[in-house]
């Protein structure tokens, strides 16, 4: 796999894929039917989420620190074969079943406690499917392509970013045929969605070696990089994984109860289907043209284009009223996402090299998922409160006009020789 970095580019991205169960974008399509199955409250289940994500982020640092020391291959298989277990499980789940209280996070920021009742069975699987899949499967991923491509990262992280959002639109094209061809309930897609996960772990663990490492100019054989100490002292490091969160933030916000979101604007569930694919569909161009001009362009300047780009998006969504517009907002969002997908999945190793690339990505991973803990819970304030999803998109928006700025004045440091 050392000399063949785009065989290992398409592994990868069939583990990113993989997450999708994890990740609030999976768990959209299926979020309706769903609490409608299983008779939950849609701010209990944002609750839920927001707390398995939480806790699930605690996954990100062990599993950096094993990648570092067990490899890549071990880690696929461990978290890939559990992850498709769990999600297997949310689909056997019944209505009715024990509750536990979760902290309500309004009465806390009211400066009082109370406890909100949620399933417990569903937040514990939904727990652990956050925690294998957004958390440490990511960085499973991300420490695969990164140790691979090393500090040449453009091109391969673009190929990398290119083929994870093929396999995401396949798996959205998939799904939505699912439900609208086979007439297939969610139950019966979130099961397809587990089992072959599973199966997947097995094989990745069978088939997949791990990659050699780069080493230092003096010859010896180490791989080189700067620790994650040094990386946490750098400006780099958190406004990097800072802007990524606020993207993460806002497209779990938005990818959770998307339907929702498109139904205030005057459009019906197939216009949100179709947007899942669109979204993909465009990001495609973006991965690859962000891999080519990540070689040429100073990282921070393109992932401030980036943020501009997402900033005009959300400004511009309250005032969409036709379908030409909905669609139009999807394509701005698809490309704002593109280039900072890339870009994060990019710059760790060339800002600090591979020795320790698993620990700092899972350092900077686990910043995204605490970011996409909030996103669902504070849209799902936002309806509940302002009785419409709308204010929040203007105030993400200038915060997003804020780390673009932020984003162009920042430099890397030199990379470790």
């Amino acid at each position: 796999m050392t000399n063949r970095p785009y065989l290992a580019a398409g592994i990868a991205a069939l583990a990113m894929v993989a997450t999708l169960p994890g990740r609030s974008h999976g768990l959209g399509l299926v979020t309706e039917p769903l609490i409608g199955d299983l008779a939950v409250d849609r701010v209990a289940f944002a609750t839920i989420g927001f707390w398995a994500t939480l806790a699930g982020a605690a996954f990100c640092l062990p599993c950096g620190w094993l990648i570092d020391r067990l490899g890549v291959r071990a880690m696929l298989a461990v978290v890939m074969i559990p992850l498709g277990l769990c999600v297997l499980a949310i689909a056997t789940l019944q209505p009715g079943s024990a509750t536990i209280g979760l902290p309500d996070t309004e009465a806390i920021a009211a400066g009082r406690w109370a406890a909100l009742p949620v399933p417990a069975e569903l937040f514990w699987l939904v727990l652990l499917t956050r925690g294998l899949g957004q958390s440490a499967l990511s960085v499973v991923s991300l420490a695969l392509i990164g140790k691979v491509a090393g500090g040449k990262a453009g091109p391969v992280m673009g190929t990398y970013s290119f083929v994870t959002s093929i396999g995401f639109m396949a798996a959205f094209a998939g799904i939505k045929a699912l439900f609208e061809q086979g007439g297939a309930d969610w139950r019966t897609v979130w099961s397809s969605i587990g089992g072959t996960v599973l199966v997947l772990g097995f094989l990745v663990g069978a088939f997949v070696r791990n990659p050699a490492q780069p080493v230092a100019v003096s010859g010896e054989s180490k791989p080189i990089g700067h620790t994650l100490g040094f990386a946490m002292r750098s400006l780099a490091f958190w406004v990097f994984a800072i802007a990524t969160s606020l993207y993460g933030l806002i497209s779990a916000g938005v990818s959770l109860f998307n339907q929702s979101i498109l139904e205030d604007r005057g459009f019906d569930r197939s216009v949100f289907l179709n947007i899942t694919i669109v979204g993909p569909l465009v990001g495609l161009a973006a991965n690859l043209l962000t891999g080519w001009l990540a070689g040429r362009i100073r990282l921070g300047l393109l992932l401030a284009v980036a943020l501009g780009i997402l900033a005009a998006s959300l400004f511009a969504f309250p005032f969409v009223t036709t379908l030409g517009q909905v669609y139009a907002y999807a394509v701005t969002m698809g490309v704002a996402g593109g280039m900072i997908t890339v870009l994060f999945f990019t710059v760790w190793g060339q800002a600090f090299g591979t020795a320790h690339l698993g620990t700092i990505q899972g350092a900077a991973q686990l910043l995204t998922v605490l970011a996409s803990a909030s996103g669902p819970l504070l849209f799902a304030i936002a309806k509940r409160e302002a009785e419409s999803y709308l204010p929040v998109f203007q105030w993400l928006a200038w915060v997003s006009v804020g780390f673009a700025v932020l984003a162009a004045v920042t430099r890397l440091p030199r990379r470790p020789v």
